[in-house]
């Protein structure tokens, strides 16, 4: 499928609904959306709270608060320390220990200014302050254009597990600048494009044929390819969370590659590998496991390892305990959120471009993680 056939119409922006009855609200996709009119439709307020963190605030802060300034009386902006490794109740406790010493009301917004951690934290200090204020996600990396900040899953780390304390709470719009990512560290690129890619073997077989056929565009930043990208990406997930807001059924597919990769975060130290270096790996692990459950044949393997190499993303597993490293993989599985009543729940995928969950046997598991890592 040519990159061409999808360049955004004179740059206007793109507006991809999530229909949640009357929560509903839009994502907005496109170039120079924060320095356009693009928050114009938030209702006017006293106060506004940006949150942010030390990397990203130099960058964008000054820009996002000039383009409120005409919305609220009053804007702060907290900055946060940058890294998974400070996605907890400590750094948590900065936001709400800002918009107490400010006496913010109920009527503050909060607008989360940066990538998936600031969104997750933000998300989750909306969802307790005062039991609930608004707030606005403006994602700055790919990982968080294309899947954290859509949703509204909120929430921090704890050491036991990754994302373990949180709440369902949505955003009263998403707000993705594609310029935001020229600044985006080659890294950081690739941990985002692990999101992109889930979405194919998942959901949409020829959305993977695209990302193959332009995966060096999406490497070189073309801006129209990452637009697609994420407009793409958004209407997957919008569709899925319009079903299934809550992960009862439908939704757990997202979690393709999370399952392993999880185990990997919490293993390793969370900061040691990126959340889409880990989720990469992942999807080649349960990849694999979906070969030997009889779902997909080795040639889909394959493609899928290669594809995410050329992404720039680790495709070997690491070893987290020398002595039993499948164990200490299982071990971490199983305080999964996904896991149930002990038993772990994996995320596979068949060969006409579906995903289901199941349980698999810790013999097939231990297989898998001794033939994919390191």
């Amino acid at each position: 499928m040519p990159l061409n056939s999808h360049v955004m119409q004179d740059k206007l922006p793109i507006v991809v609904p999530i229909d949640l009855g009357d929560r509903r609200y839009e994502i907005y996709i496109g170039q120079g959306l924060l320095v356009s009119e693009v928050f114009q439709f938030l209702p006017s307020r006293q106060k506004a709270v940006i949150v942010t963190n030390e990397t990203v605030a130099p960058l964008y802060a000054n820009i996002l608060r000039k383009a409120l300034s005409q919305r609220y009386a009053q804007l702060q902006v907290v900055t946060l320390p940058d890294g998974e490794a400070y996605k907890n109740w400590e750094t948590l406790n900065l936001i709400f220990d800002a918009l107490l010493e400010s006496e913010c009301d109920r009527k503050t917004v909060l607008f989360a200014l940066g990538g998936g951690v600031v969104g997750d934290m933000t998300g989750f200090a909306a969802a307790c302050y005062m039991r609930g204020v608004d707030f606005v996600q403006v994602p700055t990396t790919l990982l968080a254009q294309v899947d954290s900040s859509v949703g509204g899953k909120t929430g921090i780390n704890h050491p036991q597990g990754k994302n373990m304390i949180g709440a369902f709470y949505q955003p009263q719009a998403v707000i993705c600048d594609i310029d935001t990512l020229t600044t985006l560290p080659d890294r950081e690129l690739s941990a985002g494009l692990a999101e992109v890619i889930k979405y194919g073997p998942i959901a949409d077989l020829s959305f993977l044929q695209w990302i193959e056929d332009n995966i060096d565009a999406l490497l070189r930043r073309n801006p129209d390819a990452l637009a697609y990208a994420v407009r793409r990406s958004c209407e997957i997930k919008a569709r899925v969370v319009g079903q299934d807001e809550r992960e009862s059924g439908l939704r757990a597919i997202l979690n393709f590659g999370h399952t392993f990769g999880h185990a990997i975060e919490a293993g390793l130290g969370y900061g040691q590998w990126l959340h889409g270096e880990a989720v990469g790996c992942g999807m080649v692990m349960a990849a694999e496991l979906s070969l030997r459950l009889g779902l997909i044949d080795v040639a889909q393997v394959t493609r899928l390892r290669m594809l995410i190499g050329r992404a720039g993303l680790p495709v070997r597993g690491p070893i987290l305990d020398a002595t039993d490293n499948a164990g200490r993989y299982l071990q971490l599985m199983r305080v999964d959120k996904k896991a149930d009543s002990g038993v772990i729940r994996f995320v596979v995928i068949d060969s006409t471009g579906t995903a289901h969950v199941q349980g698999a046997p810790d013999t097939m598991v231990r297989e898998v993680v001794d033939a994919c890592c390191a």
